[in-house]
């Protein structure tokens, strides 16, 4: 009898090995990838069409003479807010460059009391007041950017609505819109393919509007001399969102 069960058993064991030994080893878990491993950002493209809006704070400076006698440069200042729209074409590597044109309105003014206004040949006590109520720019911006961030520089044309007053009685006259100049600087950072913002400086300067007796600025020339004239000049410091429609 123990033969017997000696032999069965034998015989179950040499089975399970041979059924053991046609079973495939269990495959190899894949490597985990490393602890400081992060998915690569895909580039940014910065060309398109965008619009946008704007809003920032200007600082000016104004200068009113009249046959050699000058108010000196008094400040100007104000908040302006507008809308943007623009292009950008992306160049080799980083590079971009693009064209942008924005209008704004103005609440930007600022008035003189000194004696000079009065030696004008205005009323006296009364203040020389300069001021305008839009801009208008139409810039040139070639940059950088460093995937998500661009950095650039911009330059063109300027035009924007000057007036003049004295104060009594603050009634302002247009000496019509003033052709000038702007440069300034920016940043500018790509939430989304589509969506921007920026931060920039311009410099502008309106230039000198000449008075002479008989034209259309009488405020700044009340004495009817023959030489008279305003400038106007101003520092923006402008935040920005704008809309690219890539291509």
């Amino acid at each position: 009898m123990k033969p017997i069960v000696v032999a069965i058993l034998l015989s179950l064991v040499t089975a399970g090995r041979a059924a053991a030994a046609d079973v495939a080893p269990p495959a190899p878990l894949p490597p985990s990838a490393p602890a400081n491993y992060y998915p690569a950002t895909a580039p940014i493209n910065w060309g398109g069409i965008y619009l946008g809006i704007n809003g920032g704070y200007g600082f000016g400076s104004s200068n009113w003479t009249n046959a050699g006698v000058s108010t000196g440069g008094f400040t100007t200042d104000g908040a302006l807010v507008g809308g943007t729209i623009g292009l950008n074409y992306a160049g080799y590597g980083g590079l971009m460059f693009g064209v942008e044109g924005d209008l704004d309105w103005s609440a930007l003014k600022g008035s003189s009391s000194t004696a000079a206004c009065a030696g004008l040949g205005v009323t006296t006590g009364a203040a020389c007041e300069t001021q305008s109520e839009w801009l208008s720019t139409a810039r040139v911006r070639a940059g950088y950017a460093f995937n998500r961030i661009l950095i650039f520089a911009t330059a063109g044309a300027a035009i924007g609505d000057f007036q003049v007053a004295l104060n009594p009685p603050a009634t302002f006259l247009s000496v019509g819109p003033q052709l000038g100049w702007t440069v300034g600087a920016g940043i500018e950072f790509a939430f989304t393919d589509n969506w921007t913002a920026k931060v920039e400086y311009l410099y502008v300067d309106l230039g000198t509007v000449s008075c002479p007796a008989g034209t259309s600025c009488p405020q700044a020339n009340a004495a009817g001399v023959s030489t008279a004239s305003v400038s106007l000049a101003e520092s923006l410091v402008r935040a920005g969102i704008n809309y690219k429609f890539s291509w």
